[in-house]
């Protein structure tokens, strides 16, 4: 599948630079925009479309443009912190079908808000983490889907497991009942070079593919979420099956991504 000779370059350039989407045709026209891209990227490796699903993340952004991109189509969203998205979730109780996504790092302390709203978290770093996450989902007498976080570029900023302990975690994970593994996620390199993006793209769908040879039964490897506005094109050519895009749909964000992603110079 790797196109690795492949000249997609980056579109980090852009990052910072998205008009904002300000009326319901903004936010149709951005997501028409970004499947054209998500399905030119299935042609060139050989893919189908549908094989992969788009999670616009809505980080720093107010209740009212939320609710312009529901009225374009969006159903599922991603945010990065538990409380921002929790807020978020209450204020808009009237929207019954619109889903929250938590695809940034957690402190075992926040796993109480988790439990209680969202529908899938993208951030499982650690057993701790686990073990509070199914308390309270057993408390509240739910279950999640979840992606374990992989630290795919070695970076010491970034969060997620080394490569080399993700198959004794996910071996670990049947104790905890209200968890159901989904796959795999990743942040790569913010960097102009294409060759260096892909790579870290390319480890993970080598790492999955090694793993889910392996798994426990309850345990799925089916996802790999990786990919933002600036580098999810790369990322579909080598096996993303989520791909989380922000500014490409929102717009540029009036915050550093500092601010959501400590350590990170941008993201998303």
């Amino acid at each position: 599948m790797s196109l690795a000779s492949s000249e997609t370059a980056t579109r980090h350039d852009q990052h910072g630079r998205y008009p904002r989407a300000e009326t319901v045709a903004d936010f149709a026209n951005n997501l028409a925009v970004v499947q054209q891209r998500i399905a030119a990227a299935c042609t060139r490796a050989g893919r189908d479309p549908a094989q992969v699903r788009l999670l616009p993340v809505s980080k720093t952004m107010d209740e009212a443009h939320i609710r312009l991109a529901y009225q374009a189509g969006c159903r599922l969203l991603g945010e990065n912190k538990v409380q921002e998205a929790h807020h978020k979730w209450e204020a808009m109780q009237d929207l019954g079908d619109l889903q929250w996504s938590v695809i940034g790092h957690l402190q075992t302390n926040k796993a109480k808000l988790v439990a209680r709203f969202a529908s899938e978290f993208q951030a499982l770093d650690s057993l701790r983490l686990a073990e509070a996450l199914d308390r309270r989902l057993q408390h509240e007498g739910r279950s999640l889907d979840v992606f374990v976080q992989v630290n795919s570029s070695d970076e010491d900023s970034k969060f997620g497991l080394p490569p080399s302990e993700v198959a004794a975690f996910l071996q670990a994970m049947p104790q905890f009942s209200a968890l159901r593994v989904r796959g795999l996620m990743t942040l790569a390199l913010f960097s102009a070079e294409a060759d260096r993006v892909r790579a870290c793209f390319v480890r993970m769908r080598e790492l999955r593919d090694r793993l889910r040879q392996d798994v426990p039964a309850n345990v799925s490897l089916d996802a790999l979420s990786m990919g933002m506005s600036g580098d999810f094109e790369i990322a579909i050519e080598e096996g993303a099956s989520v791909v989380r895009v922000g500014q490409a749909i929102f717009g540029a964000r009036a915050l550093p991504d500092s601010h959501y992603w400590p350590g990170l110079a941008a993201a998303g």
